[in-house]
């Protein structure tokens, strides 16, 4: 096979692939230096999480399909296990310099495709990708991908919880004047002068399902991240798309396959190969609006399962009442929180996709763009913003309905809010009540013991040896007899010590009900010294604890 003439400096790049981004050519991105350190750094951080082990025996699975490529194929495909595979699928080698046997030089043996598609997976989100730090890197400094593409890839990997799910966003970065230097690959089919773009898009998949209990599905939050780059000379194409699982990958393989469309596949021409890379575009977008519907409805399910009562149950004095709790208010916030970051990804969605309406629009009006290329293609370019808007419509929609269950949410959480004070209101009034009760029996038996209490320390006072009524001599008890005199003075201290007794409970008695009639009166309050301050954000929200729901979204 003939070996293509390399330019010194991509050779360079390419085997400096460890230092990626930072062995991109200066030309080749607009990002700082300092940004492509920080790029590095992070991916040394998430090396061990995002890529799988580099060893002889690494779990590699990497999908290839070329359209059109310089050997007369129209499909090309590989699914490379090993990185030496995915190597020879790109025609790369490495060779001893024929002036320094002791360096390697790289050495092309392919031409780049009509289309390349290059999809990256992992047995799902929250997976380590199946391939290793080299061999993307390699992928990456070969084809001079955007560094800015490494913010979207940096979502997936090996984590417990979903890790930065809520990140989105669109990049692009052009070159369609004179191609900067080391760009300008002719023998590859490039030529310096092309545009790229990344982006992500999500979208809601059920895995699992419980027919009987609602409650217990389980919905996956799938992102997928995007990039894509475009020759305007010789019309060439690249794609390289992350994602856990492999349902993009069969799409694709649909949209180019036997029952695809013709043009779809068709890159004879610039206009044929600017059209077939519309296509993928379409094809990423009405994934990403699938099943928000069928999620949206779920929610809503929920919902009415979970709060039904605190619309329709009846209150009131001899009727059954349904008792809310806490965890009652814990799960409708949990629902809170999943519908509001449902919205959110609906919205990030519809702005990716009107921002890839805008730049493709935007081409109509570039003069670098050859001028056969935007005459034949204007209509295109109006079909494919047509049939994103539609998507973008639909999604519209899918956010209005997620708006409205979400300020149904919060009306009923504040109702659940409402009756938790009303509960709480009733139980303290029936203590007040039983409290009552229980005072007014404490004052009953307070007035017998003060009625009974000086009678009975007189008699027990006269009962002891200070005064004998009986046989002094130690006879039998005779019948009795009675005695004025100890009657007398039984009486002369009995009553005053009972009116003194009165008195004194009167006397604290009302000293009691006037310290309670001070803390009543407002007016008799006195203000603190120390006024505490407002806080400055009106619309400060207390956080509740979140519940683990088995229904939730992962």
């Amino acid at each position: 096979m003939q070996e293509l003439q390399i330019p010194s400096k991509l050779q360079e790049s390419y085997l400096s692939w460890a230092q990626y981004p930072e062995n991109l050519l200066s030309s080749s991105t607009d990002t700082y230096s300092g940004d492509l350190q920080i790029y590095k750094r992070l991916l040394d951080r998430v090396e061990n999480d995002l890529f799988v082990d580099g060893g002889p025996d690494a779990d590699i699975e990497v999908s290839f399909r070329d359209l059109h490529n310089a050997s007369g194929n129209e499909l090309q495909k590989l699914n490379a296990h090993d990185a030496v595979k995915a190597r020879n699928f790109l025609g790369l080698q490495l060779v001893p310099d024929a002036n320094n046997p002791a360096k390697s030089v790289m050495v092309a043996q392919r031409r780049d495709p009509g289309s390349r598609f290059i999809y990256i997976k992992g047995q799902h989100s929250r997976a380590p990708l199946n391939i290793t730090r080299q061999l993307m890197c390699e992928i990456f400094s070969y084809h001079q991908v955007m560094p800015i593409y490494l913010d979207f890839v940096f979502v997936f990997g090996a984590q417990s919880e979903p890790r930065d799910r809520r990140f989105s966003g669109f990049r692009q970065q052009s070159f369609l004047s004179d191609p900067p230097r080391g760009l300008a690959v002719p023998s590859l089919g490039r030529s310096g002068r092309l545009y790229q773009l990344c982006y992500n898009l999500k979208t809601v998949t059920l895995k699992s399902e419980d027919p009987k209990n609602i409650s217990l599905n389980e919905w996956s939050v799938q992102p997928a991240a995007i990039h894509h780059r475009f020759d305007i000379v010789y019309g060439t194409a690249l794609w390289i798309v992350t994602k856990g699982g492999d349902d993009l990958l069969e799409r694709y393989k649909s949209l180019t396959g036997p029952e695809g469309r013709p043009e779809n596949m068709t890159f004879d021409t610039l206009q044929d190969s600017f059209r077939a890379s519309l296509a993928p575009h379409l094809l990423f977008a009405h994934w990403s609006t699938a099943n928000w519907r069928w999620y949206i409805l779920w929610l809503e399910s929920l919902l009415e399962e979970e709060t039904s009562m605190v619309v329709l149950g009846l209150r009131g004095s001899g009727r059954a009442q349904y008792t809310y709790t806490i965890r009652h208010l814990q799960t409708v916030t949990a629902r809170e929180d999943q519908i509001s970051e449902a919205i959110m990804l609906l919205e990030a969605n519809v702005d990716v996709m009107q921002s890839l309406c805008n730049f493709y629009d935007s081409l109509r009006t570039k003069k670098e763009i050859p001028q056969t290329l935007r005459d034949e293609c204007d209509t295109d370019i109006t079909t494919f913003i047509a049939q994103a808007n539609d998507m973008i419509s639909n999604l519209k929609l899918q956010i209005v309905r997620a708006n409205l269950l979400n300020k149904i949410t919060k009306d009923r959480k504040e109702l659940i809010i409402q009756l938790l004070q009303t509960q709480a209101a009733e139980r303290m009034e029936e203590l007040n009540l039983n409290m009552e009760g229980e005072a007014i029996v404490m004052r009953i038996i307070t007035i017998v013991t003060l009625v009974y209490l000086p009678a009975t320390f007189v008699s027990t006072f006269f009962s002891t040896d200070i005064i004998k009524y009986q046989d002094q001599a130690g006879g039998p008890p005779t019948d009795g007899v009675f005695s004025s005199v100890a009657m007398y003075r039984w009486l002369q201290v009995t009553l005053p010590l009972t009116f003194f007794t009165f008195i004194g409970a009167f006397w604290a008695l009302r000293i009691a009900e006037k310290k309670r009639w001070g803390r009543d009166d407002p007016s008799q309050k006195q203000q603190p010294r120390n006024l505490t301050r407002s806080v400055s954000n009106p619309n400060f929200d207390t956080t509740l604890p979140t519940v683990n729901n088995a229904g939730s979204v992962v």
